[in-house]
């Protein structure tokens, strides 16, 4: 019997589901790991595509899609993130919910850590998002 890929919400925490997420996430021994880098708001040629928060969102949410496609994986796959949001603020918040929830519409979110920062590696950079994804052995 094939083992599944869990994702709960324990009695006692709150509904995490409006904000794109679940708490926790198990995956059994039947899985192979892949994790996936910092996605940005880069295009294919390492250049930054735009200086608004909400365009460089979609770019690395877009970029994540392509990192997955290219092991055979897909969001439902994704296990946890990892989001870092420059400057963060509760317009931002609206903003990465949405996306979350748009990647991840179903009841298999992944577990996420969202870490405000003063500024990322690379000037202009707004949001980066990193992943960890399993996927299930035949």
């Amino acid at each position: 019997m094939v083992q599944q890929i869990q994702h709960l919400n324990p009695p006692g925490f709150f509904d995490p589901s409006d904000y794109g997420f679940t708490h926790v996430v198990t995956v059994p021994t039947n899985t192979t790991l892949v994790y996936i880098a910092g996605q940005l708001g880069m295009d294919e040629t390492g250049n930054l595509i735009a200086a608004d928060f909400a365009v460089q969102l979609k770019q690395a949410f877009a970029n994540l899609r392509a990192a997955l496609a290219a092991v055979g994986a897909t969001p439902e796959d994704v296990v946890k993130i990892t989001v870092l949001s420059v400057d963060h603020d509760a317009e931002k918040q609206q903003l990465i919910s949405a996306a979350r929830n748009e990647m991840w519409s179903g009841d298999r979110k992944p577990t996420s850590t969202l870490i405000p920062v003063p500024r990322l590696a690379v000037e202009g950079l707004l949001f980066e998002i990193d992943a960890v994804a399993a996927i299930p052995n035949s």
